[in-house]
């Protein structure tokens, strides 16, 4: 057996350097991190929850499904990226399913952990992944809000102070005159066009 193992090591043996155990697992996929968030959402779903664990786990899970289609803009190793594949994949599930795994009576009153029983562990820590997954949420957007307030104040430098947007000049020439204006005086066929009517001549009123 060592010798097979330390062959394989060492280069010598059939299939030098393939073995499975030393490979890289592949980063998961947008569509792998939602699939995984299903598996966790249809368990909270078939009601083997109390109530304060299934909303804890839906807000988690809102959160982490928001944040996916952003996680190119964090770039590559990054940290906060990297939280959210683990939250989506690993801490999330093992959470629930280690609770699940549990009789309920013992999960639910037993202490565990200094008094805690295993419910209010679960709680704990659905509540942390809870608060570092907002924190990892405002990250992501903080470059696009940032993007948006640069845009804005340029445009006030561009075309006047924020409160007044700006003014376009159209010019200050008077308009004419209203119809019946102070210093318009209009007779005859100025008078709206029309002289005063007559009556015709020659005939009796």
């Amino acid at each position: 057996m060592s010798g097979g193992f330390l062959g394989r090591l060492f280069g010598r043996g059939e299939q030098a350097g393939h073995d499975d155990r030393f490979a890289v697992p592949p980063v998961p996929t947008a569509m792998d991190l939602l699939a995984s968030l299903d598996r966790v959402e249809a368990m909270v779903a078939a009601g083997a929850v109390p109530a304060p664990v299934a909303s804890r786990v839906r807000r988690v899970d809102q959160v982490v499904r928001d944040t996916i289609p952003r996680l190119a803009s964090l770039g590559a190793g990054s940290p906060q990226a990297y939280s959210v594949m683990a939250t989506a994949t690993d801490y999330l599930p093992e959470a629930v399913g280690g609770y699940l795994r549990l009789p309920r009576q013992f999960a639910d009153t037993r202490p565990v952990d200094r008094g805690k029983s295993s419910l209010m562990v679960l709680i704990d820590q659905l509540d942390l992944l809870a608060a570092t997954m907002d924190k990892v949420f405002d990250a992501v957007c903080r470059a696009d809000a940032d993007a948006l307030v640069a845009h804005g104040r340029f445009l006030a430098e561009k075309f006047g102070s924020a409160s007044g947007g700006g003014a376009l000049d159209v010019g200050s020439a008077p308009g004419p005159p209203m119809p019946g204006s102070p210093g318009s005086q209009q007779t005859g066929a100025d008078a709206g066009g029309l002289d005063r009517l007559q009556p015709p001549a020659g005939r009796d009123a």
